[in-house]
């Protein structure tokens, strides 16, 4: 992440976040949101979150990292980083995936 010669204070940095989040949820309307990401995203920057979300479905059916990265092409590092977060982050990639139950077929 680029570094600021005046790190933004904390507080700033939370109630930023937490507006973009409020944004995000307005948008409910799959053009508009592809919209907002392209505008607020560089390129580089959405690929890397859709190689991230591409592989979420296949580590929560169990999947090895390296068959992912087989079938996906996205690095086993980046897989790698992506379970790790499902297992110890705060729980959004597991929110999104219950609403899009298609994601990850049951067993």
């Amino acid at each position: 992440m680029k570094q600021r010669p005046d790190p933004t204070p904390r507080q700033d940095a939370k109630a930023s976040l937490e507006a973009l989040a409020e944004a995000f949820a307005k948008i409910d309307d799959p053009a508009e949101m592809k919209a907002f990401l392209r505008d607020l995203c560089t390129p580089a920057e959405l690929e890397a979150l859709s190689d991230r979300w591409r592989v979420v479905p296949l580590l929560m059916q169990g999947i090895p990292y390296r068959e992912i990265h087989e079938r996906t092409g996205v690095s086993v590092t980046t897989v790698g980083r992506v379970a790790r977060t499902i297992e110890y982050g705060d729980g959004g990639y597991a929110a999104a995936v219950r609403r899009q139950p298609h994601l990850v077929p049951s067993h």
